[in-house]
């Protein structure tokens, strides 16, 4: 019997409709195995070992409520089969200190996906910066005069902050934008936080696509989000709409690039974000889109997700 546990938001508050982690709770019970919540606050360590108060999940999408939970109860962490990291940034300290507790279980034998010392290191927006063969042209600074001498250069840029996500805090500045100074201030907060600059990428406005990869594999569908009237974001939760596409050429080439640096890191399920024929960012701490693929492709993508995890953790001495 495999016991999975899940690091996760409150299920209560999560989307009936479109979370992938709810995905994934489903799958692993289609499978026969037991699912246990632990919120980031259940973490702890003591006497030697991080243990976690974990609560059984059921998930049924066809009830009202879709959730139950029974009774939370301490358990070693190292008890369970493996431990899914699945709470959604933002990537503060107390994300860190959950990457600390993770990462000492892992030293005794945990299999964590993913794995917790790579969450850290991965930047979701810099890390693309290493694949740069792939990446728009991009400057990432805290420096007032650096980022308005590439603004300068390119023209029409996006500034962002290394930490955001959904789409937040995103802006985009044209030509002479009277705006540039303080959204540099803001965004720098003074000059005192790096951030990053791309080249604006027209491409946008037919979707920023995402690929999820499993086990340095990609799945043959990306979801293109496209930006709704007057946006430049395609995030869905900044009003994107989602539309599955068969991958490219060029969405294979990329793909193929960044799979076994992925694999090499132990991130055994990362999202990759392409704009036209450029990569634009890596996410590994809570990839979504699952939802929206299956359904438009009739695919198994969590299912496909655990099937690996099996394979993983069949393969344990």
């Amino acid at each position: 019997m495999i016991d999975l546990a899940i690091v996760m938001d409150p299920v209560a508050g999560l989307s009936k409709k479109k979370d992938s982690t709810l995905a994934m709770c489903v799958a692993a019970q289609a499978r026969g195995w037991r699912v246990f919540s632990i919120t980031q606050d259940a973490l702890y360590f003591a006497n030697g070992e991080v243990l976690a108060l974990a609560a059984p999940l059921t998930v049924d999408l066809n009830a009202d409520p879709f959730w139950r939970l029974g009774d939370a109860e301490p358990r070693p962490l190292a008890s369970f089969s493996g431990v899914l990291m699945r709470k959604d940034p933002p990537f503060d300290m107390e994300y860190i200190y959950t990457t600390y507790l993770l990462e000492r279980a892992e030293a005794a034998g945990l299999p964590v996906f993913n794995r917790p010392a790579s969450l850290r290191d991965c930047n979701e927006k810099f890390f693309a910066t290493a694949f740069s063969e792939f990446t728009p042209p991009l400057i990432v600074s805290k420096r007032a005069e650096l980022l308005r001498a590439f603004a300068a250069e390119h023209g029409d840029v996006v500034m962002k902050p290394l930490d955001g996500m959904g789409g937040a805090s995103i802006f985009r500045l044209k030509p002479g934008d009277a705006n540039l100074s303080v959204i540099i201030e803001t965004l720098t907060q003074g000059g005192t936080q790096q951030i990053m600059a791309q080249r604006y990428l027209p491409e946008i406005k037919d979707g920023d696509k995402r690929i999820l990869m499993i086990e340095g594999k990609p799945v043959p569908y990306a979801l293109a989000r496209i930006p709704a009237a007057g946006e430049s974001r395609g995030n869905l939760a900044a009003g994107g709409r989602g539309e599955a596409r068969p991958l490219t050429e060029r969405d294979r080439e990329i793909a193929e690039a960044v799979g076994p640096e992925l694999q090499r890191r132990g991130l055994s399920f990362v999202g990759l974000d392409v704009i036209g024929t450029h990569l634009t960012e890596v996410n590994v701490t809570c990839p979504t889109c699952i939802r929206e693929l299956d359904a438009q492709c009739g695919l198994d993508i969590a299912g496909d997700f655990l099937d690996a995890i099996a394979e993983r953790l069949t393969a344990l001495p």
